[in-house]
C-alpha cells in the first residue's frame, strides 16, 4: 500500500512560520515523510499576490532548503484559470492512482468555509482534509448542514488516513501561530523588523529584491 501523500496549497506571500510550523506539527502526529507545497497562480478567494510567481517559488525554495519535509509542485502556476483545489487533486489523482492516500491540509479558517469552494463536495471522494487549528476561529461550522457534514467524516483513527485513499478529516493538534502574510508585508512596507515571523533566508530574500517595499 503506498504512503499517505499530503499537499498543502497558498499564494505563500510570503511564506512564514504560520504555514510551516503547524503543517510540520501535522506531519509529525500523522505520520507524513513528505508534504508538497503548491503555490497558487490565481487565488479563487483572495487578492492577487504582490510577489510574482517566480519570486513567491524563489522564497519557498529559500524557506525549504533545511526543511526535507518539504518539496514544491509549480503545476498551479502554469495556469491563467483560478487554481481550482479540485482540479488539481483530481489530476494527482489520475498521476497516482485510485488506491494512492491523498491528504489535503487546510486551516480551520479554510474548514469553516469551505462550502464556498469550487465543487467543495467533490474533494472527500479525492483526498482526506488534514486541518491544522488556526487562533481564533470558531470550533462549529457555519450550519448545522455543514456541521453534520464534518461530523459524517470526521475520524481519530489516523490509521484510516493510511489505509483508505480519501474519504476523511482529520483535526490535527498543531500549535498556534498569529502570523498572516497579509501582516507581515504590512510590516515591511513600514519597515518594521520580522524576524520572529519568517525564516531568516526568506527575510533575505525580500530584502535583496525589494519586495514589499513602497
Amino acid at each position: 500500500m503506498s504512503e499517505l501523500y499530503a499537499l498543502f496549497g497558498g499564494t505563500f506571500d510570503p511564506v512564514h512560520y504560520g504555514h510551516l510550523r503547524p503543517v510540520e506539527a501535522l506531519a509529525a502526529q500523522v505520520g507524513l515523510k513528505k508534504v508538497t507545497l503548491l503555490p497558487n497562480n490565481v487565488p479563487p478567494h483572495r487578492p492577487q499576490p504582490e510577489a510574482t510567481p517566480t519570486q513567491r517559488v524563489a522564497m519557498l525554495q529559500a524557506a525549504i532548503a533545511d526543511r526535507p519535509l518539504f518539496d514544491i509542485d509549480e503545476r498551479e502556476l502554469a495556469r491563467n484559470t483560478p487554481s481550482w483545489t479540485v482540479s488539481t487533486l483530481e489530476a494527482l489523482r489520475a498521476e497516482r492512482g485510485s488506491q494512492q492516500p491523498l491528504g489535503f491540509i487546510i486551516g480551520q479558517d479554510s474548514l469553516l468555509t469551505l462550502a464556498k469552494w469550487h465543487r467543495w463536495q467533490d474533494l472527500l471522494s479525492l483526498c482526506h482534509l488534514l486541518v491544522c487549528k488556526r487562533p481564533g476561529y470558531a470550533a462549529q461550522m457555519e450550519t448545522p448542514e455543514m456541521q453534520r457534514w464534518l461530523e459524517q467524516h470526521l475520524t481519530q483513527d489516523i490509521q484510516h488516513l493510511h489505509r483508505h485513499p480519501a474519504g476523511h478529516i482529520w483535526l490535527a493538534e498543531t500549535p498556534l501561530y498569529n502570523i498572516s502574510a497579509t501582516e507581515i508585508r504590512r510590516r515591511h512596507h513600514q519597515g518594521i523588523a520580522c524576524d520572529d515571523l519568517l525564516p531568516q533566508a526568506v527575510i533575505d530574500y525580500i530584502d535583496r529584491f525589494g519586495l514589499y517595499r513602497d
